[in-house]
């Protein structure tokens, strides 16, 4: 659906007629550009906007699928890009994803939606507040966008960077990490920056292009020349979370395999404390076994202190035994 649909001339936002065609043949008329939001619209609805702005039939079929990559593509009418907005839910403590996609024309600006997080509404704002951005036209739209968008990844990885050293915490722990859940925990957190990789480590091409004209001095259509050192800007705070996710991941790497080496320091532990007592088990065992043969001839058979010499025998070898595995730290 339409969420919201604005004509803007020299930074300011002017009332237009509700018809797509008449607003953006206004919006050329005036020397401005008219900014339509979209929120998950259906075919027949994005149908309209395809037909009065000329979109291209590809770039509309991402945008109306969705599950794209951060992308951005040049086409003959119009510049399009794709942002994947993150959202950390605090209650879950887990990482979610959604897609911006952003048409850029000559005189137009048309951004697609899709999930939950990153809402427009407050980038719309904020520009409508800053008139002498959104005088530099579409390109302040885009600029806007990716920089609500890039920012609010450092909020997540600040979010995510609080969450590992809690399972830090836990891994390194007196107990170790002994939990069960405790590598399920680790190895979803590592799914969770992955989902983040996936949404920052594609998008730094698109922001590198942004910001130099396009690469080989050749200029990008659309795109006003002086916004780049706008999109250099927000490609730096790109550039820090990607490093900052990067990190997060070698170091939750680190985690899982310091929990495993712990599982198994812990397992060979128990092994020998049990190692320990079957071995403390079979001494009288062994000597209980040898007197209950049927034999007569046998040492001390017959002695009458034969019953308390072999119990105190077993006893003695049973403390000796306990000494020595106690210190060599098998109990």
């Amino acid at each position: 659906m339409i969420v919201d649909c604005g004509i803007y001339r020299d930074g300011r936002r002017e009332d237009g007629p509700e018809d797509l065609s008449d607003a953006l043949e206004q919006a050329r008329a005036s020397g401005g550009f008219v900014w339509i939001g979209l929120y998950e619209p259906t075919e027949q609805e994005f149908d309209r906007v395809t037909r009065e702005f000329g979109l291209h039939p590809l770039a509309v079929e991402d945008a109306l699928n969705a599950h794209q990559r951060p992308k951005l593509e040049v086409y003959n009418d119009s510049l399009f890009m794709v942002f994947k907005p993150v959202v950390y839910e605090a209650e879950s403590d887990a990482v979610s994803s959604g897609e911006v996609m952003v048409f850029l024309g000559d005189a137009f600006a048309v951004t697609v939606r899709h999930g939950e997080g990153s809402p427009l509404a407050a980038v719309r704002r904020r520009l409508e507040d800053e008139p002498q951005l959104l005088a530099k036209g579409p390109t302040a739209v885009l600029y806007a966008i990716g920089d609500a968008i890039v920012d609010h990844y450092l909020e997540v990885v600040t979010e995510l960077g609080t969450d590992l050293e809690e399972l830090e915490a836990e891994v390194f722990s007196p107990s170790g990490g002994g939990s069960r859940n405790t590598a399920s925990r680790i190895y979803t957190f590592k799914r969770q920056i992955l989902e983040f990789r996936r949404a920052t480590f594609p998008l730094a091409p698109p922001l590198t292009r942004l910001s130099d004209s396009g690469g080989l001095g050749s200029p990008l259509p659309f795109v006003n020349e002086k916004s780049r050192p706008f999109f250099r800007d927000v490609s730096d705070h790109l550039t820090r979370v990607n490093e900052s996710v990067e990190g997060l991941d070698r170091l939750v790497s680190d985690v899982l395999s310091a929990h495993l080496a712990q599982m198994s320091v812990r397992q060979n532990d128990d092994m020998r404390k049990i190692s320990a007592w079957a071995a403390m088990a079979a001494v009288p065992t062994m000597i209980a076994g040898v007197y209950g043969m049927n034999f007569d001839h046998m040492p001390e058979l017959h002695w009458l202190w034969s019953y308390p010499a072999v119990i105190l025998a077993m006893a003695a070898l049973e403390v000796l035994l306990y000494r020595m595995f106690k210190r060599r730290g098998w109990l």
